[in-house]
């Protein structure tokens, strides 16, 4: 289990469960054709960086499965997944594992 942290921040993320948090990775400021958008024209990126995970999906039996996921994975989710928290101007999504579609290698 990992915590989500920003440095000199005394707030700290621990997922519950099979949840994890993830950082998304910055949207492109400009098109290629070179015209700069402004922050309401951007689509906000479906990629991002694992930060913590959580301690595993409860299962029927009274265990824990294992996450197939790690920190500082790459990974790609649907445009909807999770919820946003923002810390110490730091913006993070919070969504279950099953919300990840792909991890990118």
């Amino acid at each position: 289990m990992a915590t989500a942290t920003k440095k000199k921040s005394k707030v700290r993320l621990q997922p519950m469960g099979e949840r994890i948090v993830v950082q998304r990775v910055e949207s492109e400021e400009t098109t290629a054709g070179g015209i700069l958008l402004p922050d309401s024209a951007r689509e906000k990126p479906a990629r991002g960086t694992v930060v913590a995970i959580g301690s595993g999906k409860l299962l029927d039996d009274g265990t824990r499965a294992a996450s197939q996921l790690k920190e500082g994975e790459q990974v790609l989710f649907s445009s909807y997944a999770g919820e946003t928290v923002e810390i110490d101007d730091v913006e993070y999504l919070l969504m279950r594992e099953d919300d990840v579609l792909a991890v990118v290698e």
